[in-house]
């Protein structure tokens, strides 16, 4: 087993839940991301049906002076808007709810001086009241938890003051408005409160699912761990151990030859249990087709690294089942220095001559104990040792704290 294979397999697991387009965020969003998406639907009827209501009440008679009140509609209802279109769409709605927020205190902030000089009814309100709970929403919609209280606090005293100050603090004003703050503070905090009920019951399922999908893939890891024992077992069983009797039995040359035969095959499929051995042709490879094998595998396990090509006089063509065998056997040191070394140091080189070709792989990692390695673990004995004993090449590793060092031989004549 590979260390990708419980994050394959956890990616294997989650594409069994049902998804749709929102839920493509990820294991910790699958529900979270529906919630946020209908609470900006219902965000969007409710501020469609206040800011109806807030721009019938704009367009009959207004407390504002005649400069001021066209200008300030604009500056108001222009982000509501755009808010309330951004949360059917499903797109941009935080910034949008953000902008109308922070719109909408900036009306209260001007307000005063807008209706300056007018003469405001006690017992009525202006325009702008009807989207105190609104700009409440946006907030719930567009800013985190401790900013969203603080909004739902500041909107509706903010909006007490300037009407106070607009009727410059005339005492028939404080009981009609203190009815006013109160029930926008308590519509604000049920606003509020549902939000923060939602999305934390989202996050808590979101949570638990991400929970159960990762002990599936423990256990769908463990099963396959044990379902590769048994296949090598069997392997080792129908294949290996039939070489080996044929090696015994073997009394001619033609018996000896099959023999060997029988046991290069074995051990290809012995290494090639973990890993595909992506067969193709047996055209000759020259070294710098290997080298450029060895970087495309090296690509595909997560490192674009350069490989340094060293080509002498008698640098022999390669056969193409043997570069392939090299390849991967190289590919799989790389893969072992990037996940135990972390890539510290990495390089590799090809180099070629009198007949034979060599590769070494190099990191500078802590090393590691070769004979303390489990029996069950294939990334060497069976994808380098293995690999390249089928082929009729050499493999070395040389490790300890100064690093690790795979070399790779292959000469003439050996496959």
């Amino acid at each position: 087993m590979t260390a990708e294979a419980p994050v394959s397999l956890l990616d294997s697991a989650w594409g069994q839940i049902p998804r749709s387009r929102e839920a493509t965020a990820g294991i910790g969003s699958f529900t979270r991301t529906r919630v946020e998406r209908i609470i900006s639907i219902v965000a969007g009827f409710g501020s469609l049906v206040l800011g109806a209501q807030a721009l019938l009440t704009a367009l009959g008679p207004s407390e504002e002076q005649e400069g001021w009140h066209f200008p300030l509609m604009l500056f108001v209802f222009v982000p509501l808007a755009v808010m309330i279109l951004a949360c059917f769409v499903g797109r941009g709605v935080r910034i949008c709810a953000g902008i109308f927020a922070f719109a909408y205190v900036l009306a209260l902030i001007v307000w005063p001086v807008a209706s300056a000089g007018s003469n405001p009814d006690p017992t009525g309100q202006p325009w702008i009241w009807y989207l105190v709970n609104i700009a409440t929403l946006a907030a719930v919609l567009a800013f985190p938890l401790p900013v969203q209280i603080a909004w739902t606090i500041l909107c509706p005293l903010l909006f007490g003051l300037v009407r106070l100050i607009q009727a410059e603090f005339a005492g028939v004003f404080y009981p009609p408005l203190g009815l006013d703050v109160s029930f926008a503070l308590i519509l604000g905090g049920v606003i509020l409160t549902l939000g923060w009920m939602f999305r934390s019951v989202a996050a808590n399922v979101d949570e638990t699912r991400a929970r159960a999908v990762a002990s599936y893939a423990t256990a769908a890891a463990a099963d396959a761990a044990e379902q590769e024992r048994v296949a090598v077992a069997a392997l080792m069983h129908d294949s290996v151990l039939a070489a080996l009797i044929a090696a015994e039995r073997a009394d001619t040359p033609r018996a000896q030859t099959l023999a060997a035969a029988m046991a290069r095959e074995a051990l290809t499929r012995l290494a090639n249990t973990e890993q595909d051995a992506h067969e193709g042709p047996d055209e000759p490879r020259d070294l710098n087709a290997v080298a450029d094998d060895i970087a495309a595998g090296a690509h595909e396990v997560g490192d674009d690294l350069e490989v340094v090509r060293n080509a002498g006089p008698g640098s022999p063509a390669v056969p193409g089942r043997v570069a392939r065998a090299l390849t991967l056997a190289a590919t799989q040191a790389i893969a072992n220095a990037l996940q135990h070394a972390g890539g510290v140091g990495l390089a590799v080189s090809v180099t070629g001559g009198d007949g034979r070709i060599a590769i070494e792989v190099r990191d500078h990692g802590e090393g590691f104990d070769l004979a303390g390695v489990p029996d069950d673990r294939l990334g060497i004995r069976a994808s380098i040792f293995a690999r390249v004993a089928a082929v009729g090449g050499t493999a070395q590793i040389d490790s300890g704290h100064h690093g690790t060092t795979v070399r790779l031989e292959w000469r003439e004549g050996a496959a």
